[in-house]
């Protein structure tokens, strides 16, 4: 009999196993290991702002990831074995708790399962691309008897429909941003202004909650945002796709940048002492996303 229990326990290698029903590798054990390395789920360099997080009407967030520059938080549910209608209903309540509760930031629902089945397209196709939600599947691979190691896949990439208007959040003015920033880091806004309009001539600023964007004739012309730190100033392009060329331009420039994404487009960081050395950059950049936007 034990003989017979052993023969059931070994695994062939390379073997895909079932973490549902798993009586030692549960979704604490998965949860743990996403902690201890949240680069698995391979959404970039994040941090860990809270597990098993209480909801204020009932229930727990299993995890809440957050990006390094702390303008993005994700909003993570692990679900061992498929993906079922409640366990998706479940992951969009909590996402939308937390964004009401903390609109200053961009909030992005993340489902991570073993088996993300049809159903759950079909349930998401529901909400017509207005929920920003991303589903990773998971697969646990037995490499040999004592190993075994995650696969983390991404299945669907977050999308939002909408205006501008809709995601910028309430209007405030400049004193708002130096209070959240400083005074140093308006100027290099002004600079980075300045930019734009010797491309743009008339373009102003919009001071928004959530970034300063830009107006012309008081109608929203967002192919720029500015997001004001402490320390730098982080910049969208998100009329700007994805590309070899642009991306290859950026990594030569040796600027920081955050990851990109369909949303925001490229992401870098300036701070003071980069605008001289990288002027010609940021034009570019700039000009690629006037033409590129549409009204």
């Amino acid at each position: 009999m034990e003989s017979e229990t052993k023969d059931r326990l070994r695994y062939r290698p390379h073997t895909q196993i079932t973490l549902k029903g798993h009586p030692t590798l549960n979704e604490k054990w998965l949860q743990r290991q996403i902690a201890e390395n949240p680069s698995l789920l391979n959404l970039g360099e994040l941090i860990v702002r809270d597990v098993e997080r209480q909801q204020p009407r009932s229930g727990r967030l299993d995890m809440l990831l957050a990006d390094p520059d702390g303008t993005t938080r994700y909003e993570v549910e692990l679900q061992l074995g498929a993906t079922d209608e409640t366990h998706i209903i479940r992951t969009i309540e909590y996402w939308d708790s937390e964004r009401r509760r903390y609109p200053q930031y961009e909030h992005i629902a993340v489902l991570v399962a073993e088996d993300i089945t049809s159903r759950f397209f079909n349930v998401i196709s529901l909400f017509n691309g207005f929920i920003p939600i991303i589903a990773i599947q998971l697969s646990a691979l037995q490499i040999s008897e004592e190993e075994m190691t995650l696969v983390f896949t991404k299945v669907l990439d977050h999308s939002t429909l909408g205006t501008d208007e809709e995601d910028a959040g309430e209007p405030t003015d400049r004193s708002y941003w130096i209070e959240r920033s400083s005074s140093e880091m308006l100027s290099l806004v002004d600079q980075i202004h300045k930019l734009v309009q010797e491309l743009d001539p008339g373009v102003e600023l919009g001071y928004r909650k959530h970034y300063i964007g830009l107006h012309k004739s008081g109608i929203a012309t967002n192919y720029v945002k500015m997001h004001p730190r402490r320390k730098q100033v982080n910049l969208d392009f998100p009329t700007i796709s994805q590309s070899e060329e642009v991306t290859n331009l950026i990594a030569e420039s040796g600027l920081d940048t955050l990851p990109y994404t369909n949303r925001t487009g490229y992401r870098p960081s300036i701070r003071p002492e980069d605008l001289s050395e990288h002027r010609e950059l940021l034009s570019q950049l700039i000009e690629r996303a006037q033409k590129n936007y549409r009204t």
